[in-house]
């Protein structure tokens, strides 16, 4: 075998020994300043409105209420028009009464609204100072006499729009017509009138909750899930370069799942959806958003 030339021996020397310290030295890892941990589902924080709303419970009584009687007394009633429940308008002939000396007596409605009681029955005696015949909501207009909480009268303002639910009659709008300007010392609740108008037949002296909306307020919001509460105070989980954060929070209103966060968070901020105590300051963490878990 021939010798090489100590010019190519050299270069192939120099070769091989850079050959060889390339494959001395380790391969980089993949990532390695990447933090690795669960993945856990998050949501970009977004501002939302949220109504300020007062409740209050009560009864429904009329707000004005008219009594209908003959002008003399001792009429029998000879037939009967209209029953309870019935809508009626001004001068709507509701019973005829018999005159002693012949002829009848119609009885008219002195207002438009909804009959809330009869007691016409043909046969009966009519007096101008006995029992009302008919009594009449005047204009089917309602009120519902609410208590509200002492804290929540300051908010509450006439002309405020409300929600008003009855059993049996749904959900009718309604307004706040006046509030009381008194408080019972016994329970610490004021009262609000709520007015509201209805062809409905109402139930005098039912049951009813009014919603009141007495202000708005605009702020980044969160699921309520998304906050955990302790001792330590009220706190959200950020995920910031894929490591948990925990930051403190002042929350506020709460409408359908979502909570006001009024300071400690900003818009666009990432936290963690269902915020547990199996997270804790620091730990790495994957991500993935609410949207396409949701999928």
């Amino acid at each position: 075998m021939r010798p090489l030339p100590a010019r190519s021996f050299s270069r192939h020397f120099v070769a091989l020994t850079g050959l060889l310290l390339l494959s001395a030295q380790p391969a980089p890892a993949a990532d390695d300043d990447a933090p690795k941990g669960p993945a856990v589902t998050v949501l970009k924080v977004a501002k939302s409105c949220f109504s300020d709303i007062v409740e209050a419970t009560g009864t429904i009584i009329a707000r004005e209420e008219s009594s209908v009687r003959p002008e003399r007394p001792g009429l029998k009633v000879t037939e009967v028009l209209a029953e309870a429940g019935e809508t009626t308008t001004a001068g709507q002939v509701l019973a005829r009464l018999a005159l002693p000396e012949g002829g009848t007596l119609q009885v008219t409605a002195p207002v438009a609204g909804v009959i809330a009681t009869s007691t016409a029955q043909i046969g009966n005696l009519a007096s101008a100072k006995g029992e009302a015949l008919f009594t009449i909501v005047a204009r089917s207009e309602y009120d519902l006499v609410g208590l509200v909480a002492t804290s929540d009268m300051r908010k509450l303002a006439v002309n405020q729009q409300a929600t008003v639910r009855i059993a049996g009659a749904g959900d009718i709008d309604g307004k706040v017509r006046r509030i009381g300007p008194t408080v019972e010392p016994n329970i610490q609740q004021g009262m609000v009138y709520i007015g509201i108008s209805s062809q409905k037949r109402l139930l005098l002296n039912a049951s009813g909750r009014a919603l009141i909306k007495s202000g708005q307020s605009c702020n980044v919001a969160v699921p309520l899930t998304s906050v955990q509460y302790s001792s330590a105070g009220t706190v959200v989980q950020v995920i910031r370069r894929n490591r948990v954060e925990t930051k403190r929070v002042e929350v506020g209103l709460m409408s359908g799942g979502n909570i006001e966060v009024r300071d400690g968070l900003n818009e666009g901020d990432i936290v963690v959806a269902r915020a547990g105590a199996l997270l804790r300051e620091g730990d790495p963490v994957g991500t993935v958003m609410a949207a396409e878990a949701a999928k």
